[in-house]
């Protein structure tokens, strides 16, 4: 007697990969990002902000700064800093404070608990980063060259070192701020934690005052941080090369290397998806 099988209707289907789910997880990531209407207005805003605050109070009646031999735009000299500034807006301090809320609310646990690898959940919030950013730093872009007149690269070799500064400082700020987000002890707190050591870091690595003119132990310390070779790397693009000379570009990949380096470790060996308190 010979029997025979019914075929099967139903044929199995492979699930997505961690980078297909991570994409979809950044698409998520992003919608998010965009309902919270106070973040967005200070993440987009502040450089923007800052920027014309600065130019028009230190650049009335065409003032420029002094550097070497020629003379600049005090424009074209915040631009650098500003965009620096926004990176670690949109990368360290976004990622600390928003993970901090989500532990603190529960949401990491949960998502703990479903089938989304933990690689995709990182990779969402890093593209998240990467497109926030991208946007922030272009209108920042747009408004200095529309309303300040700040000239704009015109080598392709110049853009490719924006490209891969701007890259590297975002991945060692996102991985700086998912290890950091561990610190505050509850999401509540965590804006009184992250927030004043942007500030800080703003007022100290040359991104409001002149380098130069920063006392040397400041420096020292600026050096230590990534800001300060953000804003080293954003001025060799932005600023003539009369002004930034030999710009420490090798320095500024290295500084930023050990950082993005440094913050997988840490991030790896202390990152939590549940509260202190929560067993």
């Amino acid at each position: 007697m010979t029997t025979t099988t019914a075929p099967t209707t139903a044929t199995a289907r492979r699930l997505p990969g961690p980078l297909a789910l991570g994409l979809e997880r950044a698409r998520y990531e992003v919608r998010v990002f965009f309902r919270e209407r106070d973040a967005v207005v200070f993440i987009f805003a502040y450089p923007v902000i800052m920027m014309g605050i600065f130019a028009a109070v230190f650049g009335q009646d065409g003032a420029t700064v002094p550097a070497g031999d020629v003379e600049i735009p005090f424009a074209q000299y915040f631009l650098p800093g500003m965009i620096a500034t926004g990176v670690m807006l949109s990368s360290f301090q976004a990622l600390a404070i928003a993970i901090s809320v989500e532990r603190d609310e529960g949401g990491l646990k949960r998502l703990r608990g479903t089938p989304l690898p933990a690689s995709a959940f990182f990779v969402g919030k890093i593209g998240q980063v990467l497109g926030t950013g991208l946007a922030q730093t272009a209108i920042l872009l747009v408004f200095a060259a529309t309303a300040f007149d700040v000239p704009m690269p015109s080598d392709v070799s110049t853009w490719a070192t924006f490209a891969w500064v701007y890259l590297l400082g975002t991945a060692a700020g996102a991985v700086c701020g998912v290890a950091f987000s561990s610190v505050p002890r509850s999401g509540r707190s965590a804006s009184a934690v992250v927030t004043p050591i942007v500030l800080i870091l703003q007022f100290i690595s040359g991104v409001f005052f002149a380098w130069d003119s920063l006392p040397s132990w400041m420096q020292q310390v600026a050096s230590v941080f990534p800001l300060r070779w953000l804003v080293e790397g954003m001025q060799a693009v932005f600023l003539p090369p009369q002004v930034t000379g030999d710009a420490e570009l090798v320095t500024t990949a290295l500084v930023l290397g050990a950082w993005l380096v440094g913050g997988l470790v840490v991030g790896a060996r202390s990152f939590r998806w549940r509260r202190r308190d929560d067993g």
